[in-house]
């Protein structure tokens, strides 16, 4: 009898979690933060072309969105030189003081076995809540790197428990042609604005939004 009503107990709650995240995804496009004044924004860069692409996308972005967290994996040694030359360089000398670069574990390095990959991500994740918890962004941006994944799934889960609504926005990269990324099939159910750059991805996955190339 008790164990069936613990089964019975844990079968609710995972109804509850699931009711929770449909209802988080689902009215995410409705939620307006910049309309009470400014974005904070978790930026995830990843080495190399993520980094540049990402970068890209934020010099279109207005000054509203401040502070800029930007996270980068711990092994990564190049990105966080790109990051401060690019804030750097912004004309609005007191947007220099409105950034952040914070370092997690990277989820998955380059020819990881999947099975290893499981684990750092768990990793990457224990490193992710309690960040996220602690900046409160009103929306992660990202484009790709795995680095992400943890990062979108803390986001998700201020939600869910009713702390605060985080908008999970990701941009495709642009070499992904016809098929999407690893990390673009993992968040696509889950993220409340899911760009691509090229219309034959458009066709493929309705729920995208393409708007031409945007880096």
């Amino acid at each position: 009898m008790f164990l069936l009503s613990v089964a019975f107990a844990v079968l609710l709650i995972c109804l509850l979690f699931i009711i929770r995240l449909y209802v988080v995804v689902k009215t995410g496009p409705k939620y307006k933060p910049g309309s009470r004044g400014p974005v904070a924004v978790v930026v995830v860069a990843g080495s190399g072309g993520h980094t540049t692409e990402i970068l890209r996308l934020m010099e279109c972005l207005s000054a509203a969105y401040t502070p800029r967290h930007y996270v980068i994996a711990d092994t990564d040694r190049m990105s966080e030189e790109k990051i401060c030359t690019f804030e750097s360089s912004k004309q609005d000398s007191d947007s220099k003081s409105q950034f952040t670069i914070c370092r997690i574990p990277r989820s998955r390095e380059v020819h990881q076995s999947w099975s290893s990959t499981v684990v750092s991500t768990l990793n990457a994740l224990r490193y992710s809540l309690p960040l996220v918890f602690r900046l409160r962004p009103d929306m992660v941006l990202c484009n790709g790197p795995g680095t992400c994944v943890p990062l979108c799934v803390a986001g998700l889960l201020l939600g869910i428990l009713g702390m605060k609504k985080v908008l999970i926005v990701y941009v495709e990269s642009i070499c992904r042609v016809q098929t999407l990324s690893l990390t673009g099939k993992i968040l696509y159910p889950i993220s409340d604005y899911f760009f691509v750059q090229w219309s034959s991805l458009r066709d493929k996955y309705p729920k995208s939004i393409f708007l031409g190339r945007i880096v």
